[in-house]
């Protein structure tokens, strides 16, 4: 059954107004439009939340909170990167301030603990960044899908395809050792080996890992022609370091999922750390296009730095919220009809690319970009553009029914073609 179909089947159930029949509701429909905003500002993770809801306010503050003839307010809530603080959050949202929708958080343990809550509840919860693969893949949920978000695997398929167009064959990975890292690490391998390249080897590590040199220290021996490695956060910043002081940068090439060269994690490395990285992602601050240099320039002024790839993540979730709005008239008790509207929006333009869609189960379908770390005219680091892959699926090249019967990616599945 494909996600449309899921949608319809559910319907009955997933999206009963608990308040009263749909009409009473739509009767009442001229008060403010509530949104929930989710985001870790404290935590591990709290750097990544502020920038998710720094790009967020920047839509507003351009646009004004008013949607549909209704005023918007939006309550933003600490989800303090824990799974138990988001469940705690997002039912104080919707039972007692009532909102008609949630957006947000990042990680993905605190996103899969909203959307097991929100199965229950029916209220419509949008994902600008949590990329946990199941949750539009396998085990999805009618009222849950991605605005700006996407699957894990699918930002790392067209890096492995754009790997074996420069000639390398035999790969190295290494990576957080946890479910993110897995799926970003399996997307790139299947691709990898089904275009004929050999997975040499793959080197797992702790989150918040201080010191590399032991894994960094065996990579060499695997023979690798190019290593990729996935990475966020801190760990990403001691990573580029550390290779950098180990003088591999120039031994050996390496590739990197998106957040490993962030711009939340450029911003804070000299060019001999970061200069000349190649990488693959929907976002790229540093492309030549009209769209993303205002939404730069815009966001610079703003926050006085460069946006990173949640920021731009936030703002876009926000576009593609307020286009499904606009079209049904700002009548957002409708659920079914929202959630339908958001599946088969297409945003026309947006910093994340142009005419964004979604597939059938709720994931966005993706120009990719092959990015490479430039300095630009002042000196500061950016992602531009080197390569360009559209219409970039969740199932990579697969078919749905076919990609569903393999096992989720995870560390003993890596999809390596045999």
């Amino acid at each position: 059954m494909n996600r449309r179909n899921f949608l319809t089947a559910a319907g009955a159930t997933a999206f009963t107004l608990v308040s009263g029949s749909l009409q009473q509701a739509l009767a009442q429909s001229t008060g403010p439009i509530r949104i929930g905003l989710l985001a870790p500002l404290t935590g591990t993770a709290a750097s990544s939340g502020r920038e998710l809801v720094d790009g967020w306010n920047l839509f507003w503050q351009e646009n004004g909170l008013k949607l549909a003839g209704r005023s918007v307010e939006i309550l933003v809530e600490d989800d303090a990167s824990s799974p138990d603080v988001a469940l705690q959050k997002a039912r104080r949202l919707v039972q007692q301030q009532n909102v008609h929708m949630l957006v947000g958080n990042v990680l993905a343990n605190t996103g899969l603990a909203v959307a097991e809550f929100v199965k229950g509840t029916g209220t419509p919860y949008f994902l600008p960044v949590v990329a946990a693969d199941d949750l539009t893949q396998r085990t999805p949920i009618p009222n849950v899908l991605r605005v700006a978000g996407f699957a894990a695997s699918q930002m790392t398929r067209p890096l492995a395809d754009w790997c074996r167009k420069q000639g390398y064959k035999r790969v190295v990975t290494i990576g957080q050792d946890y479910t993110f890292g897995h799926e970003q690490a399996g997307g790139f391998i299947q691709n990898f080996t089904e275009a004929g390249g050999t997975l040499a080897g793959q080197l797992w590590h702790p989150l918040n890992t201080s010191d590399f040199s032991p894994y960094l220290g065996q990579i060499m021996s695997f023979n690798p022609d190019v290593v990729l490695a996935i990475e966020t956060g801190a760990d990403a910043a001691r990573l580029l370091q550390q290779w950098n002081n180990f003088g591999l940068k120039n031994r050996v090439p390496l590739v990197t999922s998106q957040n490993t060269v962030d711009q939340s994690v450029i911003r804070n490395l000299s060019p001999a750390e970061a200069e000349g990285l190649v990488s693959s992602a929907h976002y790229a601050e540093g492309r030549d296009d009209p769209t993303i240099r205002k939404f730069v320039e815009n966001f610079e002024k703003a926050f006085q730095k460069i946006p990173s790839i949640f920021a731009a993540e936030g703002y876009t979730a926000a576009l593609w919220i307020v286009d499904a709005v606009t079209k049904i008239k700002g009548q957002v008790e409708d659920r079914p009809r929202l959630l339908a509207t958001i599946l088969k929006e297409t945003v026309e333009d947006s910093p994340l690319g142009k005419n964004l869609k979604m597939d059938a189960y709720g994931n966005p379908i993706y120009t990719i970009y092959i990015r490479k770390v430039i300095k630009r005219a002042d000196g500061k680091l950016v992602n531009s553009v080197i390569d360009t892959y559209t219409n970039v699926s969740q199932f990579g090249k697969f078919k749905p029914e076919d990609y569903l019967k393999q096992p989720p990616f995870s560390r003993t599945f890596q999809g390596v073609k045999k």
